[in-house]
Parts: C-alpha cells; structure tokens; sequence
C-alpha cells in the first residue's frame, strides 16, 4: 500500500505584526487542506518592500512564535529571515523540495497576492512547484490576473470569514499608544507594548 505524501503548507510573509486574522487562516488551511503541519515563513527582507521598512528580524520572529503557539502542527521556519538578500518565496520552495523530495507543498495566499502573483520572482516555476491556497473573505471572488490565469495551474479556495484586521492599523494604533489586543491577540500585544514597538510609526507599508 502507497503512503500518501506529507501534506505541508506554507505561510508567509512580513508578518508586521502577526495578528488574529493571521491565524485564523492558518487554522482553516490545517483543515481545509488536512496539512500535516503549516510552516510560518516570515519574511527577511521582502523583495517589494524598501530596506528598513519592517521590525527588526528577531521581534517579527518572536511574534509569530507566540501567534502560532498552542497548534503543535505549526511550524515556525525562520530560513528568510536567516538567508541574505531579498527573500522571495521560490528559494524556499526549492530548498524545501531538496528537504522532503517527497513533499506536497501548498502554498497559502490571499487573494490580493493572487491578483499580483505575475509580478513575483519567477512565478511560472513556482506555480508548477506548489499548489495555491487563496483565501477569500466573506465570499469575495478569487481572480488571478490574466497572465497568472492564462497558466496552467493548481489553486483551491479557503472561505475566510470577514476579519476587519490590518498590520497597518495595529502598528497605527500602537503608535498612538493604544492597546492592539482585540486585533493582534494578547500574546503578541504585550511583545508590541513590552518592546516599544511602531510607536515611531509615520507611514503606513
């Protein structure tokens, strides 16, 4: 009898904070795709974003520890945060394909990422390597734009409830000293307010 393959999802990005809505579609990805484990892939530094742009490294990591703590199918992988230079998703696909050869790899997105997928670091070979999550909230429709449409590839649809929550507001809010705790979770409000984070926040990215 064939063993089926490890089902593994990946979740990244700045993570600037991690907050509730975060993982809540981390949750609905464990069930909604049977994964064996869903790997948090926060971002180093992000290829579309300007240098400087983000918490330091090891704050966004600690906060994404305590934002999937208590799932033991969660995994934290900090390879873009240690690897130098821009992180762009299909060096980790890759190094993880090396990894477990035997992998099935789904890659969890919403669907503004969708809809720009075309402007990523070669994003032809990373749709024939993974097959897409796409959120979509509150029964908003998933579009690919053309030329990601016009490519031949694997995508399934998660159902994500509507959540009112940004990265954008919780650091305005904790720049303006406010607690961010109904939006980021108890947990990674108290790291915000502990380590003074955002409170020179002036521009929102």
């Amino acid at each position: 009898m064939s063993l089926q393959p490890r089902r593994v999802g990946l979740f990244g990005g700045s993570f600037n904070p991690p907050h509730r809505a975060h993982r809540a579609l981390a949750e609905l990805a464990l069930e909604s795709l049977a994964l064996d484990e869903l790997r948090w892939l926060p971002a180093g530094q992000p290829w579309q974003k300007p240098p400087g742009s983000l918490a330091p490294a090891a704050h966004r990591e600690a906060m994404v520890r305590l934002a999937a703590a208590g799932e033991p199918r969660f995994v934290v992988d900090t390879r873009e945060l240690l690897r130098q230079g821009p992180s762009t998703t299909i060096a980790s696909v890759r190094e993880l394909e090396a990894e477990a050869p035997d992998a099935s790899l789904l890659l969890v997105i919403g669907q503004d990422q969708y809809a720009r997928l075309h402007t990523w670091v070669q994003w032809r070979e990373l749709l024939s390597a993974v097959t897409l999550a796409v959120a979509a909230r509150a029964g908003q429709q998933v579009r690919p734009s053309p030329l990601v449409g016009a490519t031949w590839h694997r995508v399934r649809v998660l159902d994500l409830p509507a959540l009112a929550i940004s990265a954008t507001d919780i650091r305005a809010r904790a720049a303006r000293g406010e607690n961010t705790a109904a939006l980021a979770g108890e947990a990674v409000a108290r790291y915000i307010e502990q380590h003074h984070l955002y409170l020179h926040e002036s521009t929102p990215h």
